[in-house]
């Protein structure tokens, strides 16, 4: 369930520069985390060296993949209809093939192959590397499928492309997989046990960015605090680790030093974060740095001990606090975020009322909240009865976010008649005389355009917000630049 969705970017199709030389049509979309956004730019990389080109027009295309989610029903209800909408227009274009990749495809294989037949390939998550043989496979006219989840695949040594992008910021996957098995959560089935990626691949990803002006990226997996790099394996192994590897071994805090130092002018993010994991040194690196951007990500799903430990969350209220403390303390001007589930079974009122007196203690800049999603296959799933009715799960949800509303008011009001550094990402959906960005908190910022550029680092005045947006005038560019 760690996270980050972007609800805006759902389902984008995406489109790269054209090579003359190739002569098919790929069109993908994708779906669910940011995670599935960056394996969709890998995806493109391998594919673009297979004769395909990009287009944002489904009827042109020779291929067309949807990256998608399982986290939620509803987010496998919604790639349903895009499947079907696909074999629509395929009636019409018999020639184009149909691709499902990632945590859903290794979830629902056999039924979408083989009961249903609406796709001719079904690909997992670590088998991306192998889509010119699958491609093979159905250019012969059988179906294709390779689900198989490995043990060190972290696609470091391909670089990718960069699918819609401002040009100025960036995703950087460092980690795979996932090892902590929450009851809920259907990643470790889908993504496989947690692995990360050689340091010196990641720097050099980056530094490619760099190259290319690229002014932030964003640090990314499943549990980003559980990097370690020991010179390869997944991290469960890292106990057989010989006493020089695990003298050299390169934990988050070092990763996030070795990337702040080396790229001083770049700003740089992390997504997603564990209470379990999490460790003060992260804070003290991010005190340290002015490039790494001050918001954290921590998802906690619950505020009632009873129902963390129902949902193996490994980490409990109290020491959530002392967490949420201990990152007031350091990084004081910190903007910290939220994952909530309401409705997790056997949930009570008191254990609901735990939640909001959580939220309370710890005011959210803002959060991801859902109603709780029955996952075929994971521990709640199998264990569990789904035995919260639905409306007095909406009625749970409805009060978490608008207690959440209120917060995220408090934040941004605290904003007010101070100077944000911000980087401008772009138009604002509202005005095109407005930039829009975000300030290092990751609220969003928006101020009239006057004579600032895209990409730019700009000092704004905050003098008015929402409970989501801060609104001020450009005072000046900032030192970054």
């Amino acid at each position: 369930m760690e996270k980050i969705i972007d609800e805006s970017k759902q389902g984008e199709s995406i489109v790269l520069a054209q090579k003359p030389q190739n002569t098919r049509k790929l069109y993908i979309e994708s779906y669910g985390c940011q995670m599935n956004f960056a394996d969709s730019e890998v995806v493109a990389s391998i594919l673009a060296k297979e004769g395909f080109n990009t287009t944002n027009r489904l009827e042109e295309a020779d291929l067309v993949l949807v990256n998608t989610c399982s986290i939620r029903d509803k987010a496998e209800q919604t790639v349903r209809k895009r499947l079907e909408k696909y074999n629509a227009v395929k009636r019409h274009n018999p020639k184009m093939k149909v691709g499902v990749l990632g945590c859903m495809a290794e979830r629902l294989k056999s039924k979408f192959l083989e009961e249903e037949k609406i796709v001719d390939m079904v690909v997992g998550p670590d088998a991306y590397k192998d889509l010119p043989n699958l491609l093979q496979e159905i250019d012969e006219g059988r179906d294709a499928i390779n689900v198989v989840l490995s043990k060190d695949e972290t696609y470091g040594d391909i670089a990718p492309v960069r699918l819609n992008t401002n040009g100025i910021t960036a995703l950087v996957s460092i980690t795979r997989g996932c090892d902590n098995m929450c009851t809920f959560c259907v990643v470790p089935f889908t993504r496989g046990r947690e692995r990360s990626r050689d340091p010196q691949s990641i720097l050099e990803e980056i530094q490619e960015l760099s190259d290319k002006n690229f002014k932030e990226v964003t640090l990314l997996g499943q549990n980003v605090d559980s990097y370690l790099w020991y010179g390869g394996g997944l991290k469960k192994d890292f106990e057989k680790a010989s006493e020089m590897q695990k003298a050299t071994a390169v934990d988050f805090a070092k990763l996030l030093d070795m990337v702040a130092v080396k790229f001083p002018k770049l700003r740089v993010r992390f997504s997603t974060s564990n209470p379990q994991d999490m460790h003060e040194n992260v804070f003290h690196i991010m005190a340290k740095h002015r490039n790494i951007c001050k918001h954290i990500h921590l998802p906690v799903q619950s505020g009632s001990d009873r129902i963390l430990k129902e949902m193996n969350r490994l980490h409990t209220r109290e020491e959530y606090f002392a967490l949420i403390d201990k990152i007031r303390d350091i990084l004081p001007n910190c903007g910290i975020s939220q994952d909530l589930i309401a409705g997790f079974p056997t949930e009570t009122e008191q254990d609901h009322q735990d939640t909001l007196s959580l939220m309370e203690y710890v005011k959210y800049d803002f959060g991801y909240m859902f109603t709780y999603s029955e996952r075929p296959g994971t521990m709640a799933g199998r264990k569990m009865e789904d035995d919260i009715p639905e409306t007095t799960k909406k009625r749970r949800l409805a009060e978490i976010i608008e207690l959440q509303r209120s917060h995220s008011a408090y934040r941004t009001q605290s904003h007010l008649n101070t100077v944000k550094e911000v980087l401008i990402e772009g138009s604002s959906k509202k005005s095109d005389a407005h930039w829009m960005g975000r300030s290092s908190q990751n609220t969003v910022v928006v101020f009239p355009k006057e004579h600032y550029n895209l990409g730019d680092f700009v000092n704004v005045k905050i003098h008015d917000c929402t409970s989501a947006t801060l609104i001020g005038e450009a005072i000046e560019h900032s030192e970054n630049n």
